[in-house]
């Protein structure tokens, strides 16, 4: 031996080299039923989650059908708009794993606005930590109702921790202290398209670790597969060539003997308490069945005693005595209003709230929550007072 390599031996190592980069290629990727099953499974659990929002944002929202692909950091940060907010779901029941949910910063910002009351037309200029807080509750009732879904599929409890939002410029290298790392190599993306009324016309997308994709596809179809299973051993199962036939129920205490009767039998016996047809009333009794005595019964009308339109107004005196001491608040309003979240975070010292009461105009007296009277404010000593002006009748 020279220590050389012959022709044949470095092109079995090149070939088993290539063997090995196509291996680890495939598992890298989706086959079409395996993009097709992790479409599935992302339009039912999002159809759940746009009913959800639409619950709180109170617009009607559409969500199409997914693209399902696989894709990397460098071409998701050149196609998509940016800056973004990554939404990290983790799955901490029922599956391991996690997924990677984004939304445009101009989409946060006007669905945290219909979230607190706003008409979304005129958001905020930058996202706080209340905007966060907003879209993170969103979220997480949207990826619970999906959730709920995803278990109905996948017949297992899933469930999720409480989703972790965050703003990425996704420009340059990828930040893993911002986003997972699942994103720094190839991953599975799903993409949506969402409209909300006509504020919103939008692209989000959902991003999954691929093996957490193929083990999805496999509990996916392997329930099909048991049920599949299941079902063939008793389509496949020998019939007997002679079957028997089942035994006749034996009559016992708790049946009664006229069950174990043929059925001409039975119509052929009268039913107890009642003559047979064609059966005389008077003479012996028929076979079988007792005779009853009769009892004479004494039948009266009832008599009720007349009613008494007089009412004592001494007994009516004594009974509104008994509730003479119970307490009832009363309380004098002055005015009401409406306002949004918004405004009324928006409130500080000094702030003038317009009320929907006219100067001079009476205010309402009530008790226990319910209007009684009408007066108009005055001063005795240091306190204010009320002076009654008008007693609400209530209209019968």
């Amino acid at each position: 031996m020279d220590g050389m390599l012959s022709q044949e031996e470095i092109n079995a190592l090149l070939g088993g080299a290539s063997n090995d980069s196509s291996t680890e290629s495939n598992s890298m990727t989706l086959e079409d039923e395996e993009k097709d099953a992790i479409g599935e499974i992302s339009n039912i659990c999002m159809g759940t989650a746009a009913t959800t929002l639409y619950s709180l944002v109170n617009q009607k929202v559409l969500i199409t059908t997914p693209v399902v692909k696989i894709n990397n950091w460098e071409n998701l940060t050149s196609n998509y708009e940016k800056p973004c907010v990554f939404i990290n779901i983790f799955y901490r029941e029922g599956i391991d794993g996690n997924n990677v949910l984004i939304l445009k910063e101009d989409d946060v910002k006007i669905i945290t606005d219909l979230m607190m009351g706003g008409d979304g037309l005129n958001p905020s200029d930058e996202l706080t930590e209340l905007h966060f807080s907003a879209i993170c509750e969103a979220m997480n009732q949207m990826m619970g109702s999906a959730s709920t879904s995803l278990s109905s599929m996948l017949n297992r409890k899933i469930d999720i921790s409480p989703p972790e939002a965050d703003l990425v410029d996704m420009a340059g290298d990828i930040d893993t202290s911002k986003v997972d790392a699942f994103l720094a190599s190839d991953f599975v993306e799903v993409t949506f398209r969402m409209t909300i009324g006509d504020l919103v016309d939008s692209t989000i997308m959902q991003l999954y670790p691929i093996d957490f994709a193929k083990e999805l596809y496999t509990i996916f179809s392997g329930d099909a597969g048991d049920g599949a299973k299941a079902e063939a051993p008793q389509a496949a199962a020998p019939q007997p060539s002679a079957p028997t036939p089942p035994p006749q129920p034996q009559p016992t205490m708790a049946q009664p003997q006229m069950q174990a009767m043929p059925q001409a039998a039975m119509a052929q016996q009268p039913m107890m308490g009642m003559p047979m047809m064609g059966a005389p009333m008077s003479g012996a009794p028929m076979m079988g069945v007792p005779m009853m005595p009769q009892q004479d019964v004494n039948v009266q009308n009832v008599q009720f005693q007349a009613f008494n339109s007089f009412v004592n107004p001494a007994l009516q005196q004594e009974n509104i005595d008994l509730i003479m001491d119970v307490p009832l608040e009363v309380s004098v309003v002055l005015g009401r209003t409406r306002k949004s979240i918004k405004e009324i975070l928006e409130f500080s010292p000094g702030t003038i709230i317009e009320l929907d009461k006219l100067a001079g105009e009476a205010i309402d007296v009530m008790v226990n929550q319910k209007l009684v009277a009408k007066g108009e404010v005055v001063v005795i000593e240091e306190s204010f007072g009320i002076r009654i002006t008008e007693i609400i009748k209530e209209k019968m």
